[in-house]
């Protein structure tokens, strides 16, 4: 295993240019939205800071009641995962929060999603309670990308979480698992991005495996292929065609009383954005903020400000 976990300065030139269409003009007082380049130079310098988080003297206000939690994918981390999203939820009045979480000894403190899932919901749990004691609300918004949507997925469904969450959004989350194909697809396209993982074999790493569709995990958390989720929480699962990671798409989908599965094409055709392009895709972050807000469920966001295609 190559022991670095760096960022290549051409890979910033090339990203720049996928980012320059896709940066939102934002108000003077308002907190700049960012994108690629900004997220490969967090990942390695800034891995544990985003922008508009972690304000731990935020109180809610009745129109934004609860505060968000936003948790980062596999091999991400929150400096690099919410470029975009946190500064958008802090100009829209939220309260928000950020966790990296399964960071194990081989994560250099910037790869995060390592250690198994169970023990990430565990400090998921602490992390909200933590929260909840701070600002004073009954329940939070989570927002999870991949493995950040299978965390609070087990939170919500085997540790009593459902109780504590308002609105669960999740972008291409792993929760019914995937292939690990899909997996290593994922490490193959961080390289493209600039991030050097250094995994050389994902096998070694729980919070990876637990992914796959033949894991323990999975069978536990959705015995026989099921994708049945507790009422309490409202659901949105918004998915990308492009999906090459959490394979096929179609099975990122939930069942629960109250539940939205969004096919991001459906609502914008030419919408490129891929697994990881969800991140910075404008559309997701408008059908996110709907969600939150209990707007209608055919809610149509503007198709513009598309994410990073095809990865």
């Amino acid at each position: 295993m190559r022991r670095k976990t760096a960022f290549g300065l051409a890979a910033i030139g090339v990203s720049a240019g996928l980012v320059a269409a896709t940066a939102t003009p934002a108000h003077a007082a308002d907190l700049p939205e960012q994108g690629v380049p900004a997220a490969l130079y967090n990942y390695a310098f800034a891995p544990n800071a985003t922008a508009g988080a972690n304000d731990w003297s935020c109180k809610p206000t009745a129109e934004h009641p609860h505060p968000v939690i936003l948790l980062p994918g596999t091999f991400f981390n929150i400096g690099a995962n919410f470029v975009k999203a946190g500064p958008r939820l802090k100009n829209e009045g939220y309260c928000t929060f950020a966790m990296n979480y399964g960071m194990t000894a081989t994560s250099f403190g910037r790869v995060g999603g390592l250690g198994a899932i169970k023990g990430s919901a565990g400090e998921l749990d602490a992390f909200v309670t933590k929260v909840l004691a701070s600002t004073g609300a009954s329940k939070v918004d989570i927002i999870g990308h991949s493995q950040g949507g299978s965390v609070p997925t087990w939170w919500i469904k085997k540790m009593g979480g459902a109780s504590k969450t308002a609105h669960f959004v999740g972008w291409a989350p792993s929760g019914r698992g995937t292939s690990l194909n899909g997996i290593a697809t994922l490490a193959n396209s961080l390289g493209l991005m600039g991030f050097v993982t250094g995994l050389s074999n994902v096998g070694q790493f729980p919070g990876v495996i637990d992914q796959t569709t033949s894991s323990d995990y999975t069978k536990e958390l959705f015995p026989n292929g099921s994708s049945d989720m507790p009422a309490g929480p409202k659901y949105t699962v918004i998915s990308t065609k492009r999906d090459t990671v959490v394979t096929p798409y179609t099975t990122q989908t939930l069942s629960a009383p109250d539940v939205n599965n969004i096919v991001l094409q459906n609502k914008c055709p030419w919408d490129q954005a891929g697994h990881i392009g969800l991140f910075n895709d404008g559309p997701t972050l408008q059908m996110t903020l709907n969600a939150l807000e209990d707007g209608p469920k055919s809610f149509q966001p503007s198709c513009t400000d598309f994410g990073v295609p095809f990865l």
